[in-house]
């Protein structure tokens, strides 16, 4: 409430005869509990009387308001705004202040959830993730990856009318590929959307319907199976990346045991993010993963140097919070975990900040897959490590066991050996 009271008089009375009124102090509420700085609480509050100001202005009803109105709000009143000051007309400020708004609102049930999309095209889509969730096994990454796709063609066939997949001829699904490919040229561009239409049409398959002709103009681009080495980091590598996380830096202990789950663990951005307190047994030196890509419940051996980096967090670093997550936010909004994304963003900065070119948070995984490898572990034991369902997908490593390698490879035509 202290940002309301402290609030100019100006604004205080915009929010006072709005129809915001009545809902300001539970968001002033919200932004205390999500721990915002006293300055960023201001913010936000004094943003909302500028929203209530243009609701009044418009006479916008309290129930009309949407992330349509606040995009109204934000491109048309904003840059010819003639407000009295003070007035906060900061683009981000007033963004991230609208949406905080809305997601109060919709806590207490004043506004209706954001509508999802709706028509032909959105069924299909439904029926289609359906089945790639409930037949398929597939996880929500991979699924929503696929059906952005499939969404592209449906519309470049249908637009907006009814889903008739008779109608669908192979020169449109020949000429949607084209286009796609013109927009962006990348062998893994190519290699997605091919294996996304594939896919859905093999569903349509399921369903009774046609699909040789169509199936019959996809190629796919030429890709060879294991032809890369994995980028793995080098010994001398591992060190200096774990000794870069200094006392200068917001958070070290974080950082630091973020890549230890990854480099000793072989966890995946999406697994340290989702990992929580209690599915680490401390008495039995385990950490069990509940949310993997193979959707099943993985337990893990805790090694020493993990436990002791996660330990350190825990107890020095990690916020105050009523959040299960072990890795949480340390900046407003607090008491959330954080994302996959922000995982893969600690370990690229560690990666830049020791001078590797390559940025990737999966090459601490593949570092791991050869550290075992040269310490005598065989291919299969790699897969187990990795949580691989297929053999196959940890074949990639056996390049880079080059003593076993040397030990079958025939002499060369004319030498001494």
């Amino acid at each position: 409430m202290d940002s309301i009271t402290s609030l100019h008089a100006t604004p205080k009375t915009w929010l006072a005869n709005s129809v915001l009124a009545p809902h300001t102090a539970a968001f002033a509420s919200y932004l205390t509990r999500t721990r915002y700085s006293a300055q960023s609480r201001s913010t936000y509050v004094a943003s909302v009387a500028h929203l209530a100001r243009w609701m009044n202005q418009c006479c916008l009803p309290l129930c009309q308001l949407d992330e349509a109105a606040v995009e109204l709000f934000l491109t048309r009143h904003l840059p010819r705004c003639d407000c009295p000051r003070p007035v906060v007309r900061t683009h981000t400020a007033l963004r991230a202040a609208c949406a905080h708004l809305l997601k109060v609102l919709r806590e207490q049930k004043v506004i209706a959830e954001p509508a999802g999309a709706t028509g032909p095209i959105a069924e299909e889509l439904d029926r289609y993730d359906a089945h790639l969730r409930e037949a398929r096994g597939l996880g929500e990454g991979t699924r929503r990856s696929g059906l952005r796709l499939v969404q592209r063609l449906l519309r470049y066939k249908f637009a907006d009318g009814p889903v008739v997949f008779a109608r669908l001829q192979p020169e449109d699904v020949r000429q949607f590929i084209a286009t796609q490919l013109d927009l962006r040229r990348t062998t893994s561009y190519a290699t997605a959307l091919t294996s996304a239409l594939r896919g859905y049409f093999r569903y349509r398959t399921s369903l009774g319907d046609r699909v040789h002709g169509l199936v019959g103009v996809i190629v796919s681009p030429a890709h060879w199976s294991l032809a890369p080495l994995p980028r793995a980091l080098r010994p001398f590598e591992v060190k200096r990346l774990l000794s870069c996380f200094t006392a200068e830096l917001p958070s070290p202990r974080r950082g630091y045991a973020m890549v230890r789950c990854a480099l000793d663990l072989g966890l995946r951005s999406s697994e340290v993010a989702q990992l929580q307190l209690a599915d680490i047994d401390w008495r039995a030196g385990t950490v069990t993963l509940r949310h993997t890509k193979s959707r099943r419940e993985d337990v893990l051996p805790l090694l020493a140097s993990t436990g002791r980096a996660l330990a350190d967090y825990l107890r020095y670093e990690r916020p105050k919070s009523s959040n299960p997550a072990v890795f949480v936010r340390r900046l407003a909004p607090l008491d959330q975990p954080i994302s996959a994304h922000a995982v893969r963003r600690v370990i690229r900065d560690a990666f830049a900040r020791i001078g590797l070119a390559h940025g990737r948070s999966h090459a601490l995984r593949h570092t791991l897959a050869c550290r075992l490898l040269d310490q005598g572990g065989s291919i299969k034991e790699v897969a187990d490590v990795l949580r691989h369902r297929s053999l196959n997908t940890s074949l990639i490593y056996a390049k880079l066991d080059h003593p076993r390698l040397a030990a079958v490879a025939l002499p060369w035509p004319g030498s001494s050996t």
